[in-house]
């Protein structure tokens, strides 16, 4: 995993994805990458892995290691005061206020905080990517990070159907009022940078020597079924789940008593059908600990079998 520029982290909440995502940025830096670990989780949890005060821009944790906390929130505000801006010359003064009210209505709308976040995302793969050898997204439960990672997709028809029609606008208003010359189109060529900028991230998700998704899940039923719509949405959108990290597995002594010898049963037949389930995926398997996983000391550890 560690060859790959970028790597995704998924999984149903509770699962230890950040966990997970931390101890493999943390192994991948002691192995002398450089490496940004991403969290894009509203519950960020880095700070509490690291003791480290993380925000949106970019902080080091330690040699070779840098973090970077998404905001959906500030983010969609930083999204939309940038709409606000890029519209400022393209509409007449006395409009501009009924623009802004528009703009910030819109910005209420369901989805809003999520393209915001794609947005973000898509500047740091095209940006970051130059600077560090290992980018790694900490992202949100399974439902919306599968809504963020088919944005691409969906964006660049939706920009192409505007493209679409502001090619006809020009062209009716080439004919009628500049005798047929093309006329220069700002609001054209801010659609065309963005589709482009989609198209660039959409070839890094699908390019599999370059990206990597991992999910991660625990040897029960709920997560093992969501994990498999999950591997086959991501899949039918041509973006493989290369391997899969079984967290909070019994270990053999907790054998000791007839509770632990009835769950480990129960265990062993979820591993089982993991097995079953998942023949293209590569497993990583790991313990469930006597403690929180709550420093660095404990990350150590877990990156050992990453």
């Amino acid at each position: 995993m560690q060859n790959h520029s970028i790597v995704f982290f998924g999984g149903k909440g509770g699962v230890g994805k950040s966990t997970c995502s931390a101890a493999f940025a943390l192994s991948a830096a002691q192995n002398g990458k450089k490496v940004l670990l991403v969290s894009t989780d509203p519950a960020h949890n880095l700070e509490d892995l690291f003791s480290v005060r993380i925000g949106n821009t970019i902080s080091r944790l330690q040699s070779h290691l840098y973090g970077l906390e998404i905001d959906a929130g500030e983010e969609s505000k930083r999204y939309i005061e940038g709409v606000k801006e890029n519209l400022q010359d393209l509409v007449h003064a006395h409009r501009v206020s009924e623009v802004h009210r528009q703009i910030d209505m819109a910005a209420n709308t369901p989805g809003a905080d999520e393209s915001a976040l794609f947005d973000a995302l898509v500047n740091i793969i095209l940006e970051q990517t130059e600077h560090f050898d290992l980018i790694v997204f900490d992202t949100a439960p399974t439902g919306h990070t599968l809504r963020l990672l088919s944005l691409p997709e969906m964006m660049e028809a939706w920009i192409d159907g505007m493209l679409k029609r502001r090619r006809t606008v020009n062209e009716n208003y080439s004919q009628l009022l500049n005798d047929g010359e093309p006329v220069e189109d700002p609001i054209y060529q801010t659609l065309m940078k963005r589709k482009q900028k989609f198209v660039e991230a959409r070839k890094w998700l699908l390019d599999k020597r370059k990206t990597g998704f991992v999910y991660v899940l625990t040897p029960e039923r709920l997560p093992i079924e969501e994990t498999s719509r999950a591997v086959g949405q991501l899949d039918q959108a041509k973006m493989n789940v290369n391997t899969l990290i079984v967290n909070k597995c019994l270990p053999e002594e907790a054998e000791a008593s007839a509770f632990f010898q009835k769950r480990k049963q129960q265990e062993q037949q979820y591993i089982q059908m993991i097995h079953e389930q998942f023949k293209k995926q590569k497993k990583i398997f790991l313990p469930l600990l006597a403690e929180d996983i709550s420093t660095q000391a404990n990350l150590r550890h877990i990156s050992n079998y990453l």
